[in-house]
């Protein structure tokens, strides 16, 4: 008996700890996404936070301090995939990797989703005006392949034969059975 009360104790204690955590962010588990607008209105206010964000690739260049990527941001999918409605952009990041990264591996057209932290913003010339864009120092980065690189899949025939119609029957003869 004494150890279905310390078992019934632990569980009540689980619980009252699981209800104090989803009470800290509302109903998720997880703390609220911080949003491209916001980082991007004040990108010095939340250094040191962790982003993932996803888009297409512009431009990777190979520089003293890392490999800076040039990405149009886009809204991610569920599956963290980056959508391709560019239309529903909200500008521009760079992704800066410290150690080595060989811009041929992530050419322009390439969809990514990175996850990083902010550690400020940088302005670059853009046509012929001067962008800020907030930086994300690259933590983890996944390149999706682009549909025409997937491989042509090819189902197998689900069914009784190739014949299977309104002609012929499921015995294979013609129909009707005269």
């Amino acid at each position: 008996m004494f150890k279905l009360h310390v078992v019934l104790l632990g569980a009540l204690l689980i619980g009252a700890a699981a209800c104090a955590t989803n009470q800290e962010y509302g109903d998720s588990a997880q703390p609220p996404q911080i949003t491209f607008l916001q980082v991007k209105a004040t990108p010095d206010s939340y250094k040191g936070q962790t982003v993932t964000w996803g888009g297409e690739v512009l431009s990777a260049r190979r520089l003293k301090e890392g490999t800076r990527i040039e990405i149009l941001q886009l809204p991610l999918a569920s599956s963290l995939r980056p959508t391709m409605e560019l239309n529903k952009s909200q500008g521009r990041f760079v992704a800066l990797q410290r150690e080595f990264l060989d811009p041929a591996t992530v050419p322009a057209g390439t969809f990514v989703t990175v996850t990083g932290e902010i550690s400020g913003s940088i302005t670059l010339p853009l046509d012929e005006t001067e962008y800020s864009y907030p930086i994300v120092e690259l933590k983890t980065m996944k390149v999706w392949a682009r549909a025409e690189d997937q491989p042509v899949r090819i189902r197998p025939h689900i069914g009784p034969g190739p014949y299977w119609g309104p002609y012929w029957s499921p015995s294979w003869r013609p129909w009707p059975y005269w």
